[in-house]
């Protein structure tokens, strides 16, 4: 520990965003970098706890607290301080493979349970990884590794998104052939097609971690549907093992009135879309697009927020957010303590966005689409919302129940689905003939992530459901780990 009074002396500093008014106009990043002086300060903010629960990667209540892949948060927060850089970034890869992605992406449960922030304001864990792992790449020292030998033995990876190339990485580490199998143009999954350039870059970011993972010797093949036009049998027959990485993609639908009519779609197709056309050269050739309209995004989550920040930089002409849940308190309440992921209200980037433009939080709490009204050619052109209580029953079931009286019709062009999502795709996995537990999700047990197939393991949302890209690649890094063990009968991988 090399300043025990550092978080006494420094107080918690985040570099500053390019302002929303301004960043709405284009698809860059909009976070600026912070010099190297007060980043060590914020290094130094990380305390001599003893018990660093920032890194035990543990669900409590059913969120994530401290990080999932266990980073060496204390020790890299200290060689920051001290200004070895490229000794943590050693740190940092010996348990994330792309710091570059949880640095952006990931919610930061670490600094959720920062023991720091029991009283003040936590470490800034999440901007320093990405620090580190940036100041990397400009002094060149992040190169290819590939491995020294290779073990004869064949892989199939089927995704591309977090947990697929985590697995490969490490599959790869560890000498085998690795194939990655992706059905999109482009090799990263939710990576490339669900995250929003702004937030994650494609070019700049994923690309550039896609292109080091293939000179190391990982093979990607895109455009192979794997179960439409890659038979997954011959998959199995050429290959000594497989993992399988699909994502839980299949939305969860909205079953009201007029959800048929044109202008409802589901966030993701629109995510999707969105890039796509944004890749291709011309943003504004998306099937799906915001300009000029009033848009309703249902779903207070992450993939929400990406829809509001998308429908801004398309020029939407309002938007609003509809959360069924009730609005977060601005402090911790009692019945959710640390080192419990905080349930406290905060505006993201494209509320702040939203609220810069419109005047005010685009979100409406307890309030839910009751119907969707639409014209004499079928095109959407206003919801009926209608707020919601919670209520709870003798057996312990808890309901919303519309409130009397509280009908409201909005016009509306463009409604966003974003309730979540209901599992994986299921015919692959059906051609697999793997099992699938009560969610639809593939049964294979935590830790070990083996099917009820041999040789075929499964990681990621596919198995344990819609979660962080931080959880996807633990669970690809631990998939790879076992997958390793059934090929060569032990395993030097983490």
């Amino acid at each position: 520990m090399g300043k025990p009074t550092g978080f006494i002396e420094y107080l918690r500093e985040l570099p500053l965003d390019r302002g929303p008014v301004e960043r709405v106009k284009d698809w860059q990043e909009f976070h600026h970098d912070m010099d190297e002086k007060r980043l060590r300060q914020q290094g130094a903010r990380c305390m001599d706890c003893g018990v660093p629960f920032c890194h035990t990667g543990k669900l409590i209540n059913g969120a994530a607290s401290g990080c999932p892949v266990n980073n060496l948060i204390p020790e890299w927060n200290d060689l920051v301080y001290r200004g070895l850089w490229r000794e943590a970034l050693e740190r940092l890869h010996k348990t994330n493979n792309f710091p570059e992605f949880t640095g952006r992406v990931c919610p930061a449960p670490c600094e959720g349970s920062c023991v720091l922030g029991i009283n003040t304001p936590p470490v800034t864990i999440k901007n320093i990884e990405n620090e580190i792992i940036e100041r990397g790449f400009e002094q060149g020292w992040v190169l290819p590794e590939p491995p020294a030998t290779r073990t004869g033995k064949k892989v199939a990876v089927i995704g591309s998104g977090p947990a697929g190339l985590a697995a490969a990485a490490q599959l790869n580490k560890a000498g085998h052939t690795v194939t990655v199998y992706e059905r999109a143009p482009r090799p990263g999954g939710l990576l490339t097609y669900g995250i929003p350039n702004m937030k994650l870059d494609k070019d700049a970011v994923v690309a550039r971690r896609i292109r080091l993972l293939e000179k190391e010797g990982v093979q990607f093949v895109c455009n192979a549907h794997v179960g439409e036009n890659v038979e997954a049998q011959l998959l199995l027959r050429d290959h000594d093992a497989m993992i399988v990485c699909t994502g839980a993609t299949l939305p969860r639908d909205l079953n009201v009135e007029g959800r048929n009519l044109k202008g409802v779609h589901f966030a993701m197709d629109y995510l999707t879309d969105s890039t796509a056309a944004l890749l291709q050269g011309d943003p504004k050739a998306s099937p799906i697009h915001a300009a000029g309209k009033d848009v309703f995004v249902l779903g207070g989550g992450d993939t929400g927020t990406d829809c509001v920040g998308t429908a801004m930089r398309q020029g939407c002409r309002t938007l609003t957010q509809l959360e069924i849940l009730s609005m977060p308190p601005h402090e911790r309440s009692d019945d959710n303590p640390w080192p419990e992921w905080p349930r406290v209200y905060k505006m993201d980037y494209g509320q702040e966005e939203a609220a810069a433009k419109f005047g005010a939080d685009p979100r409406q709490y307890l309030t839910t689409i009751k119907r969707l009204v639409g014209n004499k050619t079928g095109e959407l052109t206003g919801v009926v919302t209608v707020q919601i209580q919670w209520q709870k029953y003798e057996d312990g079931r808890v309901v919303p129940v519309e409130r009397a009286g509280t009908e409201q019709e909005h016009p509306a062009q463009l409604v966003l689905l974003a309730m979540g999502f209901l599992g994986p795709e299921q015919p692959l996995l059906a051609e697999l003939g793997v099992e699938r537990d009560q969610r639809s999700n593939v049964r294979a047990e935590h830790e070990l992530y083996v099917t009820s197939k041999p040789g075929v393991f499964a990681a990621g949302d596919c198995r344990r459901g819609q979660s962080l890209v931080v959880w996807a690649i633990n669970e690809g890094r631990g998939a790879a780990r076992e997958c390793d063990r059934y090929l060569m009968g032990s395993t030097d991988l983490p």
